[in-house]
């Protein structure tokens, strides 16, 4: 377990000023029962160590933490939500609840999900089913233990009310989830003040996200300022969408109001894992054109980037803005070349070389014989595992351009002795929930917990460092 860092709140974003939020009260529950705990990500901001009593009434009832916001602020934002803008939106079931720095000095945001209804509920109910709190547990798990930068689930109470939804049996219990992350502000929150042509807005937007999200203080210059913070989200963007790949995972939403301009993943709903690399696989029943595919995720993503690159434009030209949104494309193939080797534990040696390896793991995955997450437990180190499985043509090139890549090292750890990968597919979230549901045995889900955080300790033992970036 991580030392427990000291808490160290800094509520930032009042800096802003409440033109960006509204001030609302989180709902009053008829109950409240703490299902999930995040004791590890707890200690790295100073929360950890705290009983039963304490996480439900900071995270079932939000009393608010020491010196930290007063009030819940729900945060006002536009989007494209399937290519199709809409100004009606904002944190419409969720809230800004504190925020605080870790011992990296990173600003962290604690925001929830299902909290109650705000001025951007619109019709909804602003509440969140268990079924879907226990799943975004594992999915948060399950992408931190794959290396994808995500935000962290820290919290996930019953709440005891019974809930109508078209996409689950109903009624279905309800539940509030709490999320631990690196800011809240997304493309869609520009979009909102580039809709207004508030250009001071933006401004400010623009100061506060290189200061909390990347560290770097404003220079003053608004077009200088502009353009760094592109430049920057042009690469963390990059990162997300590569990231996804290497992970074998569907978001399943995409919209510019789920894109972070710290490139961190958050906000699961219809989520899955794509069993093989089938670049039409969709994770979303209402997707019916795919817009939100496997393989057409990042094209997904470059589109939100072109967004803010829009937005950005009331401060920069188009012509200081567009060689960077040209350039994402390129950014985004080194990133998944990095991603999908860092995967399979073996290091970089040159950009040609390490494409190669790529491209061809991605053309023996695409015969779809081997599943994504039996292909990288398999093939660890870099180690061609043979057997009839991948005595295809394709595996064979794969095997004969790792020849000189293995890293027996990067199997040092017991995981890779299983007999099989540990996974995150459809059948074992239904099965999870099922046990729930019918006997509210919570025992399978945090014996899954338990497997994945396994799963990322051995993925990061035994890693070489690169020896050319």
């Amino acid at each position: 377990m991580a030392e427990n860092q000291p808490y160290r709140p800094d509520p930032a974003i009042l800096a802003l000023g409440d033109q960006f939020y509204d001030t609302v009260e989180p709902a009053d529950f008829p109950e409240t029962k703490l299902r999930f705990a995040n004791e590890r990500s707890a200690e790295k901001i100073g929360l950890g160590g705290k009983d039963e009593q304490w996480w439900t009434d900071h995270f079932g009832r939000f009393s608010p933490l020491p010196d930290n916001l007063k009030a819940p602020l729900a945060l006002r934002y536009h989007g494209h939500q399937f290519r199709h803008y809409n100004p009606d939106i904002g944190d419409g079931r969720g809230f800004l609840f504190a925020q605080m720095r870790d011992g990296e000095d990173r600003l962290l945001d604690l925001g929830t999900k299902g909290s109650g209804q705000t001025p951007y509920s619109r019709q909804g109910d602003g509440r969140l089913t268990l079924k879907g709190g226990s799943r975004e547990v594992l999915a948060t798990e399950m992408l931190e233990a794959l290396g994808v930068y995500t935000s962290k689930t820290f919290a996930l109470v019953e709440t005891g009310e019974s809930l109508w939804r078209s996409d689950e049996p109903s009624p279905t219990r309800s539940s509030v989830l709490t999320r631990l992350g690196h800011g809240h502000i997304r493309i869609g929150t520009f979009q909102r003040y580039a809709f207004e042509r508030d250009h001071e807005a933006i401004e400010r937007l623009v100061a506060y996200c290189l200061l909390n999200l990347y560290g770097e203080n404003a220079s003053g210059d608004a077009v200088e300022d502009a353009v760094r913070l592109f430049d920057l989200v042009g690469t963390a963007t990059a990162r997300l969408a590569a990231s996804y790949m290497a992970a074998g995972f569907v978001h399943g939403v995409l919209n510019s109001d789920n894109i972070a301009i710290s490139g961190e993943s958050f906000d699961y709903g219809p989520w899955r894992f794509t069993p093989f690399w089938d670049e039409t696989f969709t994770a979303a029943y209402f997707d019916s054109e795919g817009l939100y595919s496997f393989g057409r995720q990042p094209e997904a993503i470059h589109w939100d980037f072109a967004q803010l690159g829009g937005c950005l434009s009331l401060l920069a030209s188009e012509d200081r803005l567009n060689p960077i949104l040209a350039d994402w494309v390129e950014r985004f193939d080194a990133a998944l070349i990095e991603a999908m080797l860092k995967r399979l534990g073996i290091t970089k040696v040159n950009a040609k070389a390490d494409g190669d390896i790529v491209r061809a793991m991605v053309m023996a995955l695409a015969q779809q014989s081997v599943k994504i997450d039996r292909f990288f437990f398999d093939w660890r180190g870099g180690i061609d595992p043979g057997g009839e499985a991948y005595a295809s043509s394709e595996w064979r090139a794969l095997a004969d351009l790792l020849a000189e890549r293995t890293n027996p090292d990067a199997r040092s750890h017991e995981y890779w002795s299983d007999e099989a990968p540990c996974s995150m597919h459809i059948e074992e979230l239904e099965a999870r929930w099922d046990a729930i549901a019918d006997k509210d045995d919570w025992a399978p889900v945090e014996a899954k917990v338990a497997a994945i955080r396994r799963m990322g300790e051995a993925m990061q033992d035994g890693t070489a460092a690169d020896q050319d970036a």
